[in-house]
């Protein structure tokens, strides 16, 4: 059975002691625990250390943002630090810990580029590095690393108001990233471009959010960066696939990462894709009565922004559509995500994106028809599967256009939600 929804009464009653809400951990005492691994290593206003490298863009007060780098107060090779490219063993409190660690020294800045100063130049080389660059930050006041008693806050560093910062080495820029960032690119050709030539989607994050491609170059908040980033790569990969012929059989995989649990099912029809999600009773969103929310696609792809799922869906798009592009086929795919209890704490979209990474690597089966398939997810998922075929509009549209009998075959899920043939 799932653990209660959070509640603030439990929690007082509980303190942590108990886990009265039934989660394998306390996500308010994990916070305290990590702030006290590393805060007699902050406790200082001048921080010198290799960033990762790494920098935030805030949108509140958009266009005036907050912007700065993001500096550990430790030396030497550092990039793990901020790498979801090598987070694909780690745990939660990892990542937490590595937030912990990244000092941002913020300053506010208006997005327009041309009226940046010193520091903004200094910070959008750190940006262009791909290697750690050894920095020196001062900070008006010793930085503060806030636990909020909520389950849930993203996990966030300690932060003060920058003084001054300074490269204090020289930052590894590729020249390729000397050419995009100044030729006259749009920024959805820089982003093409920077792709194809192999740079991974988060360094291309980093330099969007600096302000440093496209025509009319402006700074651009950091998680709009990465849905950016993440939709401009999924067109691009869309356009291609419709071209590849189709696979032959329905494809299932499944994998588990970090509390989420993620199936896919790839289909032998031409090109759409959807996500259906659900946060199980006791996860950080999760309600008494979870429903499932969705957003798709159709191979002309979407005209409006992703209402439902947000972030979650271009994450999940990208793996797939990756997956496709390597075997240069195409296929109609479903995205199934569980969020469980386990998941005690946000960090981030990139989890998505590698979980369903590590799902397209963990093939369940092939099956000749759709029935077999969904039964195979069936029975890796907790949440009713019936509410799944109610909200889909993918598996909705197949049933629409022909019978569920001739799709299915005799022992089918119908969408009114019972099971006939059985």
């Amino acid at each position: 059975m799932s653990a209660p929804v959070f509640n603030s009464k439990l929690c007082a009653i509980c303190k942590g002691r108990k886990l009265l809400c039934g989660r394998p951990t306390c996500p308010i005492l994990e916070r305290f625990m990590v702030v006290r691994s590393v805060e007699q290593k902050l406790n200082k206003r001048h921080l010198f250390g290799s960033s990762p490298p790494s920098i935030f863009v805030g949108e509140y007060g958009y266009p005036k943002v907050r912007i700065g780098p993001l500096v550990p107060p430790i030396e030497g090779k550092t990039d793990y630090l901020d790498n979801p490219l090598k987070w694909e063993n780690k745990t939660i409190r990892d990542i937490l810990y590595y937030r912990s660690l990244l000092v941002m020294g913020e300053t506010r800045a208006d997005v327009r580029v041309r009226k940046s100063g010193r520091i903004l130049g200094e910070v959008q080389e750190l940006a262009m590095s791909v290697k750690p660059v050894d920095s020196e930050i001062l900070l008006k006041k010793k930085p503060i690393l806030k636990v909020l008693p909520s389950e849930f806050a993203p996990p966030v560093g300690p932060k003060a108001e920058l003084l001054d910062f300074e490269l204090t080495e020289n930052p590894k820029i590729p020249r390729k990233t000397d050419y995009v960032v100044s030729d006259e690119l749009k920024a959805e050709s820089a982003i093409t471009h920077l792709y194809n030539w192999g740079f991974d989607e988060y360094y291309i994050i980093r330099l969007l959010s600096a302000g440093l491609l496209g025509v009319d170059k402006k700074l651009v908040p950091t998680r709009w960066s990465i849905t950016a980033v993440q939709d401009t790569i999924g067109k691009n990969l869309r356009r291609e696939i419709l071209h590849y012929p189709l696979i032959n059989d329905y494809e299932v995989y499944f994998y588990r990462f970090m509390g989420n649990r993620y199936a896919v099912l790839l289909m032998p029809e031409s090109y759409a894709f959807e996500l259906l999600e659900v946060w199980l009773k006791g996860s950080l969103f999760g309600a008494p009565e979870p429903n499932v929310i969705h957003d798709y696609e159709d191979f002309r792809g979407r005209k409006e922004y992703v209402k439902e799922t947000a972030g979650a869906y271009h994450a999940a798009r990208l793996s797939v559509l990756e997956a496709l592009r390597e075997r240069r086929r195409q296929a109609r795919g479903v995205v199934f995500r569980e969020v469980t209890p386990e998941y005690y704490a946000p960090v981030g979209v990139w989890q998505i994106r590698l979980g369903v990474k590590k799902a397209l690597s963990n093939p369940i089966g092939r099956f000749e028809t759709l029935n077999e398939a969904l039964e195979a997810i069936r029975r890796r998922l907790e949440h009713p599967f019936e509410k799944y075929l109610q909200r889909s509009y993918i598996l909705g549209h197949l049933a629409r256009q022909k019978t569920l009998d001739e799709w299915l075959g005799r022992n089918i899920y119908r969408l009114g939600g019972e099971r006939a043939g059985g």
